[in-house]
């Protein structure tokens, strides 16, 4: 029987893509690993619990600093006879039984996005964690390949853990997000925001302005960037958008939209287009990086360099509702053959053939 630590230094962060993986991972855990394991997760004493894991896993906070410093200095010392799970790119570079979970190499294939100390740092500690790590593991077979590609790693060393956006049912739809943007019984394309400037969502933007003429409204949720959405594209009258919305929110705009867009240039995995299936939303997607791996015949793809490209593939979706219906059924096979369950065990199968 291992005794099995997560670091929950994410515990204490607003929930992004990696922070959803781990906290996820962590609830199915409770059940898969708890049965042959002592899992529990550890978190800083600084700072509030955003997203509390399941009471089946005991939570122990310690420690003076958050952060990077926490990371490096007191989880080592206070884990030194556990197994460290670290399931959100970092990890202590002195704890040698450890399992490292790296999503996607973007700050070396999208340096413009990050700043030079932080890429800097960052690089060294990719390098130290997999060259010191018991086990490494990331979330696509494109993930495995840029590692590949960018550390030098052999591809043997590298396990895949997909992820699920089956999480997104858990949250009933919320229709007030709907009422108080005008869009109850509206027609729209709707696309996740995002600041990070490969997400290209300035596509989407251009997307808005070829569609007026179809009386759909684009609906843009989550954060906004003034590079992005900047000067006159305030002004179309079909562009809406919403900024921050809650899981609730966010489930009932895939329920009411005519479909998903996800035009990202560079995505490790993409958590978005599964929760849009998951609601049954038809799923238009960018050819690009890990999209098509786990989209796979239950999409309709663009190049999301060719913003004309993009405009032809809704135009053909917005205009077919067979091909919407089409999409609907397929998307709901396909969004259910990725379950956290599934990652939790593939999970354990890891911690089982590292540490018994």
């Amino acid at each position: 029987m291992a005794h099995i630590a997560v670091n929950g230094r994410f515990l204490t962060r607003p929930i992004t893509g990696v922070d959803r993986f781990a906290s996820e991972l962590v609830k199915a855990s409770s059940v898969t690993l708890s049965g042959s394991n002592v899992l529990r997760i550890v978190a800083p004493s600084d700072g509030e619990i955003r997203h509390p894991p399941p009471s089946a896993v005991p939570l122990a906070r310690f420690g003076r600093f958050n952060g990077h410093a926490w990371e490096q200095t007191e989880l080592p010392l206070y884990c030194r006879h556990e197994a460290l799970l670290n399931l959100c790119n970092t990890g202590p570079i002195l704890h040698r039984a450890q399992l490292v979970v790296l999503h996607d190499t973007g700050y070396l294939e999208n340096p413009g996005t990050y700043s030079r100390a932080f890429r800097t740092w960052y690089r060294f500690l990719c390098f130290e964690l997999i060259k010191r790590s018991r086990c490494l593991a990331t979330v696509s077979h494109f993930s495995a390949s840029e590692m590949m590609k960018h550390y030098g790693v052999k591809r043997e060393r590298v396990n895949i853990i997909y992820e699920s956006g089956e999480h997104i049912l858990n949250a009933p739809a919320d229709n007030e997000v709907l009422h108080r943007h005008g869009l109850f019984g509206k027609k729209y394309v709707l696309a996740v925001g995002s600041r990070s400037p490969h997400k290209n969502f300035s596509a989407v933007i251009r997307a808005a302005e070829s569609l007026q003429d179809l009386n759909i409204a684009v609906v843009v949720a989550g954060g906004s960037n003034s590079r992005i959405f900047a000067g006159s594209t305030f002004a179309l009258p079909n562009l809406v958008l919403t900024g921050y919305v809650t899981d609730g929110h966010l489930r009932a705009l895939y329920s009411h939209a005519e479909c998903f867009v996800f035009p990202s240039l560079y995505e490790g995995f993409g958590l978005p287009p599964l929760e849009a299936m998951h609601c049954g939303c038809p799923v238009v997607v960018s050819n690009r990086a890990s999209l098509p791996e786990v989209c796979g015949d239950a999409a309709v793809y663009f190049d999301p360099s060719d913003p004309s490209d993009l405009a032809k593939q809704l135009r053909r979706v917005l205009s077919s509702e067979a091909l919407r219906l089409e999409l609907r059924a397929a998307g709901t096979l396909r969004a259910a053959s990725f379950t956290w369950r599934r990652a939790a065990e593939s999970l354990n199968e890891l911690v089982r053939t590292t540490w018994g």
